[in-house]
């Protein structure tokens, strides 16, 4: 017998107990998935004599990892109904607006309208079923087998990337897939979800940890929504859909050209916002850029300054943390002490101050800006400038999509533009890429090549900086003008170099673990690409792997 604790008791249980059979039936209703130790587990999870005096924890769809195992469960189930109802239909997911998941019928002249009813209701026979989901161990030839039976051939392509010669799968019933994350226990848990139309296919919303489980309300996001459409059609047409897709370029011996075809298709993005700019030139007196982290903005605004520079305007970039507060008013302003700053906050800079100063800069008046000095947390007097018509004045930072930020400027004087990577590049047809996986993977490797920061403090700070994101970008985000996909389809074959071996070093005893093994499910599918020189150094990706020519 081995002991553990749990539910703040020590018990006894013998070796090969599962986590879930330690679960009473009042619990199993809103437990999802587990952690034993520093370690986040399935619920049909097995304890060993390793685990002897380690604490068992459930967790509920407010963590973060349960919420992952969630939304895939429910894909698993969505895509187990298509199959026992159109087995000839093949699917596809993708990431959407207002924080979905997309499907579309990737079979031609398919009614997905028609069959979004049949589709629900054979979700909900199988969830009220409660089926067992036992995940199983096989070689990589039995799972092609498998995936043979189930027309999934977009899986056995992936296999041949694949470096272990086993592979994971999940049975439920009959049926047996995979979808490059945990699982729950049984069908039974999806509890809460909603299947709607929504051409060509149908958009299916899950619990999300940071509103603590509950389902966000959909929120129609046309200016985000057709970037993510624009970046489908372009994967498409480029044939850079799937890690395959992307693999069969490097193999074939068209990296170059793979590199520049990514390239230039920024620069038409740029040349696109140049001519904006420039046809409305007379208006347009502030440039306001904003994205979450690592979406490159830094080397994105001044690629931007020089496509502007180029075409006879002169823009001129105001730092908005030059406008911060000292802390001591902050603390004064939320009412709190130093220790419990939420340094995020617009109520953090002196807004007043800031629209004050472009207000006179745009109506042609000299100002003297102000300098933060960070050493002694001080405001002091800074350069003084004056802008003339031609010069659009730029700002960048979390809160430059913000109306508050600028309310004294007229909107139509205003260009506001948010920057993010929209990759739609799927493991397979049934696993697609988080884009907040692919904006961590390029954080870590630059926080170890410009900070000296290992993998594992990136992960850890990485949740506080998505809270922030929720709090203060994405709410603005559908009041851009512009929405630029920062994504670069080739840019995980030149980052797997350095962020592979740094997740590989967090082991299972780490707290770190789950988040590391979740990017190396991805990372390591992806054929390098040793030879960097072949990337431009004003290409957005030197922002996190050197080089640049703007030395960011």
């Amino acid at each position: 017998m081995i002991k553990v604790k749990f539910n703040d008791k020590i018990m006894e249980v013998a070796p090969g107990t599962r986590v879930i059979d330690l679960v009473d039936e009042k619990q199993k209703k809103d437990v999802v998935m587990c952690q034993v130790g520093a370690q986040v587990k399935e619920l049909r999870f097995a304890l060993s004599e390793k685990h002897d005096g380690v604490e068992v924890k459930l967790l509920d769809l407010s963590h973060q990892e349960s919420s992952k195992a969630y939304e895939a469960t429910l894909r698993y189930v969505i895509a187990m109904a298509f199959y026992n109802i159109y087995p000839d239909v093949k699917i596809k997911f993708t990431y959407n607006v207002s924080r979905s998941i997309f499907c579309t019928p990737i079979k031609k002249n398919f009614n997905m309208s028609r069959a979004v009813d049949s589709i629900k209701a054979e979700v909900k026979r199988i969830i009220d079923l409660d089926l067992p989901i036992e995940r199983i161990t096989v070689t990589i030839d039995e799972a092609k087998k498998i995936y043979t039976k189930y027309n999934l051939q977009d899986k056995i392509d992936i296999l041949k990337y694949r470096p272990e010669n086993t592979v994971h799968l999940y049975k439920c019933g009959d049926y047996y897939n995979y979808l490059s994350s945990y699982m729950l226990a049984s069908t039974g848990c999806l509890h809460s979800y909603r299947i709607t139309p929504y051409s060509p296919g149908m958009i299916i919303q899950y619990p999300r940890y940071e509103l603590e489980g509950e389902i966000p309300h959909f929120t129609e996001e046309a200016t985000y929504g057709r970037t993510l459409q624009k970046a489908q059609r372009w994967a498409k047409k480029t044939q850079v859909q799937t890690i395959p897709d992307i693999n069969k370029k490097i193999e074939d011996g068209h990296i170059l050209e793979f590199v520049q075809m990514c390239e230039a298709r920024h620069n038409e993005q740029l040349t696109y916002l140049g001519d904006a700019v420039e046809s409305d030139i007379e208006n347009i007196r502030l440039i306001a850029i904003a994205g979450p982290s690592s979406s490159g903005k830094t080397t994105f605004c001044n690629r931007l300054r020089i496509e502007l520079l180029a075409r006879g305007i002169n823009p001129v970039t105001i730092s908005m943390d030059d406008y911060y507060f000292e802390k001591d008013k902050i603390c004064e302003i939320q009412k709190t002490t130093l220790e419990n700053l939420d340094l995020e906050h617009i109520n953090c800079l002196d807004t007043e101050q800031f629209n004050k100063d472009l207000f006179d800069l745009i109506n042609g008046e000299e100002v003297t800006l102000p300098r933060f000095n960070f050493q002694t947390g001080r405001r002091e007097p800074g350069k003084t400038i004056k802008v003339s018509q031609n010069s659009p004045i730029i700002i960048e930072g979390i809160h430059a999509l913000n109306s508050k930020l600028t309310a004294s400027i007229p909107k139509h004087q205003k260009f506001k533009i948010f920057i993010a990577p929209q990759a739609q590049v799927n493991v397979d047809d049934h696993s697609p890429l988080s884009i907040t996986n692919l904006r961590l993977i390029r954080r870590i490797v630059r926080d170890m090549k410009f900070r000296n920061c290992p993998a594992s403090t990136t992960i850890d700070m990485w949740q506080s900086v998505r809270n922030g994101e929720f709090k203060w970008i994405y709410p603005n985000q559908e009041d851009a003008d512009f929405v630029f996909n920062s994504s670069l389809s080739y840019e995980l074959c030149v980052l797997r170099k350095q962020a592979l071996p740094a997740l590989y070093e967090i082991t299972q005893s780490d707290p770190q673990y789950i988040v590391a093994n979740r990017l190396i499910k991805y990372l390591k599918y992806f054929k390098p690409i040793e030879d960097e020189s072949m990337i431009p150094c004003n290409s957005l990706l030197r922002e996190f792997i050197g080089g640049s020519c703007f030395k960011v």
